[in-house]
């Protein structure tokens, strides 16, 4: 997994590799600067160039710059450096008097092939304006490529909102480790391919959080032993659907078939028993009180609580009644419990305390508007606070939470996992459904409620990705994505097995 720290996080681990382990702040500068001059002759080398601009602020991003400044021309190139700035940092400045290459005071009018930008580093926390607003926009106006340096400036570090506007790079230098804005909300859209720059910063007493990759994902799905049967690999129980909303529970079941668990069991109102009858043919189908949709029935309940895994709330509607089944999974079911959908806001209106009763291991898997009604933050802040706020509500309940986004935030064992796979196409009625049929699957099978989040996550994501290949933006449905699962399953374990290989 590759590691990302918020920005308190990473001044942090500076401040110890400096103070405590007593790295000279200049000479991490020196050595981010090196790292940026060195991804620079890189793109020189596959564009055919020699030439630069390097755009600086007043602060230590800019003094990284400014050292890429003086090595590149020391290396030969054609450099410029473009600084508006009036103050510096100390270390800024110290660096600034050792270039001794040409400083812009003002917006050139000659056209560069290749921008480094240093503007503005992870900090910043206000909108942009003023100087710094007309660098960035001459930046993106530019046509050359772009490079940033730690971060597109105008994103902010902890959460990947763009403050105002906002360099669009073709590729990032993250010095030290990934920062979590790189990777949230509208980061990835802003810093292009990012390389990771180890210059020596000890990061390890950090909490962090860990961006999934192909090897953490195959490592649930190892190729199995012949000498198995369909008891070997759990039972997940689905309860789901009601007449309003009859393909969740669809659309939960197929995708729990197709992630591997032995058994899958569709529980439905007995009056919809009909609308299923024959529909999923290799599931379980087991009928439960109810007409239109779930009545509540502690006799019904009892039937999956030898289930391995089970999943609730998809399509069923919010009333008492589902409020009282989540109610007594908690405090009866001692497996894994995987709440969605109306199961989460049969919580917020009924009660979320309910949770602090709980004896079994519980995922919830709320989409943000979902989370705000849970957690009682507003949506906007959610989205400022980055992964802060999935991380305290799962400490403060014991549960597990998939904050469920273009990039999902899991939280979960004291951990925080960002899972960055997916594609647009996914923005679709019952791509939430498929993700809990996903995960409740993949627990089934053995697997911890973390562990089959992040995976499950993952994998929609990356199914969703083929989609996208094959059916473009547009037209791809959440069945499309169900069907092209098996190829995720592929595609991530290969992809382990060849990474396995070269290392």
């Amino acid at each position: 997994m590759i590691r990302s720290l918020s920005s308190g996080e990473m001044r942090a681990a500076d401040r110890y590799t400096i103070e405590t382990l007593g790295m000279p702040s200049l000479e991490l500068m020196e050595r981010a600067g090196r790292a940026i001059a060195g991804e620079a002759e890189k793109i020189f080398a596959a564009l055919g160039i020699r030439e630069a601009l390097v755009v600086c602020g007043g602060g230590n991003n800019g003094g990284d710059g400014f050292v890429a400044a003086r090595l590149l021309a020391e290396r030969g190139a054609d450099v410029c450096v473009l600084c508006t700035a009036e103050n510096f940092s100390p270390d800024c400045a110290a660096v600034k008097e050792k270039y001794k290459g040409e400083i812009l005071g003002r917006i050139p009018r000659r056209r560069y092939p290749f921008i480094i930008d240093c503007v503005f580093g992870t900090g910043l926390s206000r909108p942009v304006e003023g100087r710094e607003l007309a660098l960035i926009r001459f930046i993106n106006s530019s046509g050359a490529f772009v490079l940033a340096a730690d971060i597109p400036s105008g994103l902010n570090g902890d959460n990947g909102m763009v403050m105002g506007e906002c360099v669009r790079a073709d590729a990032t230098v993250a010095v030290g480790e990934y920062k979590n804005g790189l990777l949230l909300h509208d980061g990835g859209e802003y810093c292009g391919a990012v390389i990771r720059a180890d210059i020596g910063i000890d990061a390890s007493r950090e909490e962090g959080a860990y961006l999934a990759e192909d090897r953490d994902v195959a490592a649930l799905f190892p190729p199995r032993r012949r000498n198995t049967h369909k008891g070997s690999y759990g039972k997940v129980s689905i309860i789901a659907g009601s007449k309003a909303y009859s393909g969740a529970a669809l659309l939960a079941a197929m995708s729990a078939l197709r992630a591997g668990a032995g058994y899958t069991e569709l529980c439905v109102p007995d009056g919809l028993f009909p609308v299923y009858a024959g529909k999923l043919p290799e599931a379980i189908l087991t009928s439960f009180a109810g007409e239109d949709s779930f009545a509540y029935s502690e006799k019904d309940l009892e039937k999956v609580l030898r289930s391995q895994c089970v999943v609730l709330g998809m399509g069923t509607g919010v009333s008492m009644e589902i409020y009282k089944m989540t109610k007594f999974l908690l405090e009866n079911y001692t497996g894994k419990l995987v709440l969605d959908a109306d199961a989460l806001n049969a919580l917020s209106k009924y009660g979320v305390a309910a949770l602090h009763g709980k004896k079994c291991e519980v995922l919830l898997t709320p989409h943000v508007k979902e989370f705000s009604r849970l957690s009682g933050l507003s949506v906007r802040e959610i989205l400022s606070g980055g992964v802060s706020s999935p991380r305290q509500f799962s400490a403060a309940y014991g549960v597990s939470v998939l904050l469920k986004s273009a990039v999902s935030v899991l939280c979960g064992g004291g951990k925080t996992y960002i899972t960055a796979r997916g594609s647009a196409c996914q923005a679709k009625g019952g791509s939430g459904d498929v993700l809990s049929g996903v995960i409740g699957s993949i627990a089934a099978q053995g697997h911890d409620l973390t562990k089959a989040a992040l995976a499950g996550s993952y994998l929609c994501g990356v199914a969703g990705e083929l989609c996208e290949k094959k059916l473009g933006q547009y037209s791809v449905t959440a069945s499309d994505v169900i069907a092209r699962l098996p190829e995720a399953i592929s595609c991530v374990t290969e992809n382990a097995d060849e990474d396995g290989g070269k290392n």
